[in-house]
């Protein structure tokens, strides 16, 4: 007669085995002293975030009558990776190459009297801002103020022709009427929630979106 796991011991096994098996908030060492982990969920894998930038990139396209005049320009440090994605699904839609660039941001936050030490990335933007039809791209729009960071730093180089928005994901929470023109997915969130993007060019094995409790 095969064993059953409906016993007491069968029970507090199959309970070990699901505790195990999902994402919890302490997690044990070896010393025997326990840390917090938060709670982590998987919204979007890399299929969906590949078919997402594929998607920003037709609308970004059907919305300008040809990409001679277009541009992406990444906001460090979370938009750089899908700026350079972006541009390629867009290279393929017209045939010739999208310029691309990252755009730091870092001193023209408006709470840098908050940071000691702000943290400060390159800029690189190889093409004129002036003229051009520029699209930021950003990881997770949140209150916007990254935002409107961006867009005075941009203009602090040049007048562009057009600014337009692409996120991979809106959170909500808004505290500046900012608002994105292309969406990869609107996620609502609490606040005691954020959002972590992990991508295989900053060294994560996958691609993915994940929502975490703070």
């Amino acid at each position: 007669m095969g064993s059953s796991n409906t016993g007491p011991n069968g029970g507090r096994a199959a309970r070990l085995r699901n505790r195990s098996t999902r994402h919890s908030k302490h997690a044990r060492l070896a010393n025997g002293l326990t840390f917090f982990m938060p709670n982590t969920k998987q919204l979007m894998n890399a299929v969906a975030i590949q078919r997402a930038l594929a998607r920003i990139a037709h609308e970004v396209a059907e919305s300008q009558e040809s990409g001679q005049d277009v541009a992406v320009l990444g906001i460090q440090s979370g938009g750089v990776v899908l700026a350079e994605r972006l541009a390629k699904e867009l290279t393929k839609i017209w045939g010739s190459p999208v310029p691309v660039g990252q755009l730091d941001i870092s001193m023209h936050r408006d709470d840098l009297d908050q940071r000691l030490t702000p943290t400060v990335h390159p800029t690189n933007i190889p093409f004129d801002v002036n003229g051009k039809v520029i699209v930021l791209v950003d990881d997770v729009l949140f209150t916007g103020r990254t935002i409107r960071a961006a867009m005075d730093a941009l203009h602090d180089l040049g007048r562009p022709k057009l600014i337009r928005l692409a996120v991979l994901a809106d959170r909500g929470h808004r505290a500046l009427p900012i608002k994105a023109d292309y969406v990869g997915k609107n996620i609502p969130t609490s606040l005691s929630e954020r959002l972590n993007l992990k991508l295989k060019e900053q060294g994560h094995d996958h691609d993915a979106l994940e929502l975490a409790q703070t």
